[in-house]
Order: C-alpha cells, then structure tokens, then sequence
C-alpha cells in the first residue's frame, strides 16, 4: 500500500467554495483512476504551529506502487493538478508531496 501525502499553500484570497470544489476534484479521481483506495483532505488544525506556511493537506492511498505510479501521468489527474496549482501560494513552491510504502 502506498499512502501520498500533499501539503499545500493555499492563497488567503481563494474563496472557501474553490478549495472545497478543488479537494472534491481530487477526490473524484477515484471514480476515475484504478488503483486509488482512500481519500481524506482538510485544512491544517494542530496548535502546534510547525505548518510553516501549509493551509491544507489530503492524503490519497494506492493499491501499491503500480497503482500511483498510473495516476501521477494519468491525464484527469494532470487536469486536476492544473487546478490545483492554480490555487496555490508560490505555484509547485507551494506544494509538497510525500510518498510511502506501508
């Protein structure tokens, strides 16, 4: 099982209705792309205060690495990803991602 997980920062002027519609966009890549076995998104809510700069984050897992390895070029994920970073503070700057085996 591969988990994804995607930090990102989301500009202050992004109506709450955008970045709501955008995590449902990535969450409906499930209906679309095999492999994807779990999706949870949300804003950063610790009040520790170590986000240094990241608003929001999901997590997406995969079957295996097969799987992910499909979903990173598959064309409705670099459609969503579009409108991903079209959101995003800094474009790709603001954005990291991390993926493990587990």
């Amino acid at each position: 099982m591969i988990h994804h997980l995607v930090l990102l920062k989301v500009k202050k002027d992004v109506p709450a209705s955008q970045v709501t519609r955008t995590f449902e966009a990535i969450g409906a890549l499930r209906d679309e792309i095999p492999g994807i076995t779990g999706y949870e998104w949300g804003p950063y809510s610790s009040p520790e205060g170590f986000n240094r700069g990241f608003t929001h984050g999901f997590s997406m897992t995969f079957r295996d690495a097969a799987s992910r390895d499909a979903y990173l070029p598959h064309p409705k994920h670099e459609a969503v990803k579009s409108q991903v970073l079209a959101i995003l503070d800094g474009g790709v700057d603001g954005v990291l991602a991390f993926d493990f085996e587990a």
